[in-house]
């Protein structure tokens, strides 16, 4: 049975790390650096796959918590989800460690943690990395 697809974004990538990224719509165009911390020159004005995954990790949870909120009929009056990505070595390369971070305002901490946790196992992102990227979650 073949999955039903709801999006398909698509993007194109030339240089690698220190190279040029934009989607196939043309939204998004970004240049790519290598971080001084890496060896690279860290140029200013661009970005990373790090960074970048940061983002769209940190937007799809936040989300995925408004969801569940919705579904469970609880408000949430202020909502932000901060992202860490970091790249570590590993047997066979490197890896990938993931931290986030969601800061309610107005929610019991009880209530915050039942969302989280829920949000965890609905977020498309938690579920692509799930068995493969160590993530882990504070509440604030």
């Amino acid at each position: 049975m073949t999955a039903k697809i709801l999006y398909t974004a698509k993007a194109k990538t030339t240089g690698g790390r220190d190279g040029h990224s934009e989607t196939s719509d043309g939204a998004l165009k970004v240049d790519l650096s290598l971080p001084k911390s890496l060896g690279g020159s860290g140029k200013a004005g661009a970005t990373n796959p790090e960074q970048l995954f940061a983002m769209g990790y940190s937007a799809c949870f936040e989300s995925a918590i408004r969801h569940v909120a919705r579904m469970k009929k609880i408000t949430v009056p202020g909502l932000s989800v901060e992202a860490e990505v970091s790249l570590t070595p590993a047997e066979t390369g490197f890896a990938l460690l993931v931290s986030l971070h969601p800061v309610f305002e107005g929610v019991e901490q009880a209530v915050c943690e039942d969302l989280v946790a829920t949000a965890h196992k609905v977020c498309p992102y938690s579920n692509a990395v799930k068995g493969n990227i160590d993530v882990k979650i504070t509440i604030n």
